[in-house]
């Protein structure tokens, strides 16, 4: 390696270390600072190191061919390789349009935040100036199933926006620096396709609690370049929403985040609002099929799935679908009778013959921890 190669690695690992001391010690704005600094001194040396490797890997190859025609160090080299402006990029922005709001059972709170957050700023400008301009980043918790993602692409689709989604494995690299690039970029990009949602799933994994016994050098300087940009979307004037989503809203570092935070606990409710939303849940499952099921059993339903989330209610609802065209197909199996038979309607014995198979997926414990961070974070208000 050579000397210039060496002093430029140096001085970004002293820039690091300053930027560690900082974290450490809670000067967020100086570490800030000093990241960025120190992004760029990597960035040059990675630059400079390309530049060096690729003279160098052309000389192992000729000397490789000169020695033993047809040979080829390729595989080796690749291994030690750092990327170029090759790797592969997070971006990946499209437009939606299979899924609506409609699409997903009550929440009705959260559909209000994400109309005020997303549709109505783009659709009535004039009441969302001054201080009273639109979210910028909101936060979606709640148990496994609940309907995080799908409300995510739903008010994408809805609004019409661009919609990216990503997840802490697309992130993290093993490069130094590339984790902190591919965020960067995404941003960038996101900015350029406004308006655009960027969907960030797990958010707990990238944005935990400082001092954490799994938050590591790498995963601070993730963290502080994923900080840095939301903040930059939420004081800019281009109309990029973050939507974060998590399952452990108590493991993240509230203190260090700007954002709405919209509960899709529906389990946690009581009476009415929670019998409603199931009612709702079991009506969107059962979709067109044709049905010969009252209002009556329904409700009845609805109780029965007390403590389910909506990806619970969904797979009993298509057992039940299902279970009311099996004994035909059997039939159609056995006697080979006309394939155009005509399907039978979904009843009500139906869901009770599979009823025994369903039970809830969320531990009650977890709604209790999530109750709680509601009643300290969450969205208030109705419309």
């Amino acid at each position: 390696m050579s000397d210039h190669l060496v002093n430029l690695l140096e001085e970004a690992n002293n820039t690091l270390k300053e930027v560690v001391d900082a974290d450490k010690k809670g000067k967020d704005d100086i570490a800030i600072k000093n990241y960025k600094k120190a992004f760029e001194q990597l960035k040059h040396y990675r630059e400079e190191f390309d530049k060096q490797y690729l003279l160098h890997y052309k000389r192992a190859e000729d000397i490789a061919r000169g020695r033993n025609p047809g040979s080829s160090i390729t595989a080796t080299a690749q291994l030690w390789r750092f990327p170029t402006d090759s790797s592969p990029k997070l971006s990946h922005f499209v437009k939606l349009s299979n899924v609506k709001l409609g699409d997903v059972g009550g929440l009705e709170d959260c559909k209000r935040v994400l109309r005020e957050a997303a549709i109505w700023p783009e659709k009535y400008p004039q009441f969302f100036t001054g201080n009273r301009k639109p979210w910028r980043s909101v936060l979606l918790f709640g148990p496994p199933g609940s309907g995080k993602t799908l409300l995510a692409k739903a008010i994408a689709a809805e609004a019409n926006f661009h919609f990216s989604s990503i997840s802490p494995s697309d992130i993290v690299s093993k490069w130094m620096g590339e984790s902190e690039q591919q965020v960067s970029d995404l941003f960038q990009e996101a900015r350029e396709k406004a308006p655009s949602i960027i969907f960030i799933d797990e958010i707990d994994s990238l944005c935990g609690q400082r001092g954490k016994k799994n938050e590591n050098e790498a995963s601070r300087r993730i963290k502080s370049e994923l900080l840095v940009h939301m903040q930059g979307v939420c004081d800019g004037a281009e109309h990029v929403l973050i939507l974060a989503a998590t399952n452990t809203p108590y493991d993240l570092d509230m203190r260090r985040f700007e954002c709405e935070s919209i509960s899709l606990s529906q389990m946690t409710r009581q009476g009415n609002a929670y019998l409603s939303f199931l009612f709702e849940q079991v009506q969107i499952g059962i979709g067109i099929t044709p049905s010969e099921i009252s209002e009556n059993e329904l409700e009845s339903l609805a109780k029965e799935t007390e403590g389910f989330s909506g990806s619970d209610i969904s797979s009993y609802v298509k057992d039940a679908l299902y279970q009311s065209i099996r004994p035909t197909l059997r039939k159609l199996e056995k006697d080979g009778q006309n394939s155009e038979i005509q399907v039978p309607k979904i009843e009500f014995e139906h869901f009770r013959k599979v009823r025994e198979r369903h039970k809830p997926t969320v531990d009650k414990k977890d709604l209790e921890k999530l109750k709680e961070f509601k009643e300290e974070f969450g969205v208030s208000g109705e419309m």
